[in-house]
């Protein structure tokens, strides 16, 4: 009889122990594997039953907070300053998920990160969470002036800060209001439903997710790998005059705009844009092999790493086969062809310009706050890569120095600041064109803002070039960016490196040196909308 107590105990106790084991690996090991299991619906509705944090403009405008909902999940998310920030903030709901800054910050936004963290007593005894508060780089004011300058345009601005990668200004049209899609309610279903089928993709944030041909925005890609390579200084090559380039196996040769004539070294060819001049550099002087690994060194056919959800990678063609002789190459110098970028791309190559060839990792996350305002992390400047070295930075700088001075970008000039700049108009059609501007501005030799604007398929294709049309809304950004870092004693004098004169060759020979492979990690292509040239043409 006592043996037989003794095994019952004995089995009794190893299923105790069974149990015991279970349960601490379900509570212990297993617990964050079933918290963040996307079929646990009991973690998502705690989540909208408390508050999250806020979301705030650099000049302190509350852009995301929580109020109450009035139905199960208790709260829900309202963005004050509706579609002007939307492509930023994202959306926060039940049903959709979330995007923007609320995807890529939720966490913080929750309070689930362990510097947000109480204790689980403490919640339990007041029902408090110590959610964190996110501050973004980007003002109110300047997303305004972007806003109001493209209008009624389609089309997209981006700027940044070259020195760090901050992004300063993120804005496309057509946008979106978030707190039409911020309710847990069918309507709400119905409104995205709506807002997906539209022709127009008002839910698709174009500046880092769509990708367009770059134009000759992108002859300060060529030009870069030019000197970067040693193929190209400011004296040499001199390319004859002319009025188009030869494709190889046609009778339609690469055209000027409005067969203009030009030629000559590489400031004057940037300046006027000069596309048979362009067209022989990346074909003959550089050849396909070193322009892919320059463009790549400038991070096309990378994913761009900015703190937002779904960033798509610009792309320049990795393989140029012999056999269709020259046209591909010579098109693709001129940033026609297969050659596509989104406005982010073109801004941070702007950017790297003037920042003596460094390029930054774009970000639109400054800080992050507690609830009582102790700051728990601060955003620290990363550099992406380095397409150029500091001299042939310098180079390129002045040539684009030259472009807003006397070539065509004019109309990007501000008064009492040092300007360069690039404009481009990629044909998409015989009567279409998108107008591009890409560009920089400070103190001289101090760049504190960078730009790039397109506007998207506009009429009249040989009647108007991006210096025209684009321009004037970069101009408009920089100078608020500039008009509000003045305001707050942020800028310095500045000063013309030595040897140079603004917009003209430097009287020092570049750096040269030997061209080496740059290490690209390879990423998976997130989806983006492609607009595809029909003809090769590329205006100024």
């Amino acid at each position: 009889m006592n043996r037989q107590i003794r095994r019952l105990g004995v089995a009794v106790l190893v299923l105790f122990t069974a149990l015991f084991a279970q349960v601490n690996y379900l509570q212990v090991f297993h617990a964050k594997a079933l918290t963040d299991d996307p079929r646990n619906t009991r973690r998502i509705i705690q989540t909208f039953s408390r508050p999250r944090g806020t979301i705030v403009s650099a000049d302190g405008t509350v852009l995301a907070r929580s109020k109450p909902s009035g139905d199960e999940f208790k709260y829900r998310r309202e963005y004050p300053e509706k579609n002007l920030f939307g492509f930023v903030t994202g959306y926060f709901n039940f049903n959709f998920g979330a995007t923007g800054v609320e995807s890529s910050y939720n966490e913080e936004l929750a309070g689930d990160v362990p510097a947000l963290r109480l204790s689980r007593l403490r919640d339990l005894f007041v029902n408090e969470v110590n959610v964190g508060n996110v501050r973004l780089t980007i003002r109110k004011d300047v997303q305004q002036v972007a806003a109001a300058a493209l209008g009624a345009n389609k089309g997209s601005v981006v700027a940044l800060d070259p020195r760090t990668g901050a992004v300063l200004a993120f804005w496309s049209n057509p946008s979106y209001d978030p707190n039409l899609l911020s309710s847990n309610d069918s309507a709400a279903g119905q409104r995205k439903l709506l807002l997906d089928k539209s022709p127009d993709h008002p839910l698709l944030p174009k500046m880092y997710r769509e990708v367009f041909p770059p134009g000759s925005t992108f002859k300060v890609v060529t030009s870069s790998v030019g000197l970067q390579t040693g193929k190209v200084t400011p004296a040499a090559p001199v390319y004859p005059q002319g009025t188009s380039f030869n494709i190889d196996f046609t009778n339609r040769d690469l055209a000027n705009f409005g067969g203009e004539r030009c030629g000559g070294a590489l400031f004057e060819i940037l300046r006027v844009s000069c596309n048979s001049a362009f067209a022989a550099m990346g074909s003959q002087t550089i050849g396909p092999p070193l322009m892919v690994q320059g463009a790549e060194s400038f991070g096309f056919n990378s994913k761009p790493p900015i703190d937002l959800p779904a960033a798509a990678s610009s792309r320049f063609p990795t393989s140029f086969p012999a056999n269709q002789g020259n046209g591909p190459i010579a098109r693709a110098s001129i940033g026609q062809g297969d050659v596509v970028a989104t406005p982010l791309q073109m801004a941070m190559v702007a950017a790297a310009v003037a920042n003596k060839g460094q390029m930054m990792v774009p970000h639109v996350l400054d800080r992050i706050t507690d609830k009582n305002g102790k700051v728990i992390r601060t955003y620290q400047p990363k550099v992406w890569k380095t397409p150029l070295a500091p001299p042939n930075a310098e180079t390129m700088r002045q040539a684009m120095l030259g472009v807003a001075a006397s070539g065509t970008a004019t109309r990007l000039q501000i008064p009492g600041y040092e300007v360069g700049g690039k404009t481009g108009t990629a044909q998409i059609g015989s009567d279409r064109s998108h107008a591009w501007i890409i560009g920089f501005a400070g103190p001289p030799g101090d760049a504190r803002v960078a730009v790039a604007v397109i506007i998207e398929n506009q009429p009249g294709a040989s009647e108007f070039t991006g210096g025209r049309i684009a321009a004037p809304v970069g101009q408009q950004v920089m100078a608020k960016v500039l008009q509000d870092m003045a305001a707050a004693g942020q800028l310095g004098t500045g000063s013309t490196p030595p040897g140079t004169t603004p917009g003209q060759p430097p009287t020092s020979a570049p750096a040269t040196p030997p061209p080496t492979t740059p290490s690209v990690p390879a990423t998976s292509q997130p989806p983006a909308t492609v607009t595809t040239p029909t003809t090769p043409t590329s205006r100024p």
